[in-house]
């Protein structure tokens, strides 16, 4: 009885299309969040926590007029509130009103403001400003947005804080460091510039909450969500974040 022969093995010639075609790596996806976080619930969520935690959040630069909160205002530009608080009171002393500063001799407002940094410019600005408050309006800090900006020295950020802290007038959010950075951290904006974050802002946050968010959001940046190493953890609104550079996340 003949034996059946093994079948010989046949090589695969090169481009045969019995050739197995390579497995593709599946890409990676990024998981979209299934709530928008501009939504007005969530918006809402932020902001009444926000109140919880700040009820009595209040503008830290110290000042007893319209005048005092504007100069303080220019002078914090790339300093703290705190260095500017140990300025003022003599600067003050010295050159209490519009008036006085707009006769202020520039190198004396400068070394008496020079801790606060790029003070030959401050000093420009304020004397400046002191002198187009005499001259154009009466003495007293205006307050609508088309004449502050007027004013030496005084961009959106300046006149949002003398018009809200001061006059209580919803012009627009103040937009600082601390604003800037935890709205992009709640994806409230994807925008980087302060002119545009503040739109963004104007159209998700009521005007009514437009004076209170600031200050709020601006303690809440001093004290929990810092700009290295936020501290997440004691977040209360880490349930609500996704930034990318959280500390420490339950989601």
């Amino acid at each position: 009885m003949p034996t059946a022969r093994p079948q010989k093995k046949t090589a695969k010639k090169k481009g045969s299309h019995a050739k197995a075609a390579p497995v593709k790596a599946a890409k990676k996806t990024k998981k979209k969040s299934a709530v928008d976080p501009t939504s007005p619930q969530r918006v809402e969520t932020i902001l009444q926590r926000l109140a919880e935690h700040y009820p009595n959040a209040v503008c830290a630069l110290h000042h007893r007029n319209a005048w005092e909160l504007m100069v303080a205002t220019i002078l914090s530009a790339q300093c703290t509130d705190v260095r500017v608080n140990i300025v003022t009171p003599a600067l003050f002393k010295r050159f209490p009103t519009p008036q006085a500063m707009a006769k202020a001799p520039q190198a004396e407002v400068e070394e008496m403001i020079r801790t606060t940094g790029f003070f030959r410019n401050k000093a420009k600005n304020i004397i400046g400003a002191a002198k187009m408050i005499v001259a154009e309006f009466g003495g007293k800090i205006p307050q609508t947005m088309e004449e502050l900006l007027r004013i030496p020295g005084v961009a959106r950020k300046t006149a949002n804080v003398v018009s809200g802290s001061w006059y209580k007038i919803p012009l627009g959010v103040v937009v600082d460091t601390h604003v800037m950075r935890i709205a992009q951290r709640l994806e409230l904006t994807k925008s980087t510039t302060p002119e545009k974050i503040e739109q963004d802002l104007m159209q998700l946050i009521p005007q009514s909450s437009w004076i209170d968010f600031s200050h709020r959001v601006i303690y809440f940046g001093r004290e929990i969500c810092i700009a290295r190493k936020p501290r997440c953890a004691d977040c209360f609104l880490e349930d609500l974040c996704n930034s990318k550079d959280k500390t420490w996340s339950t989601h």
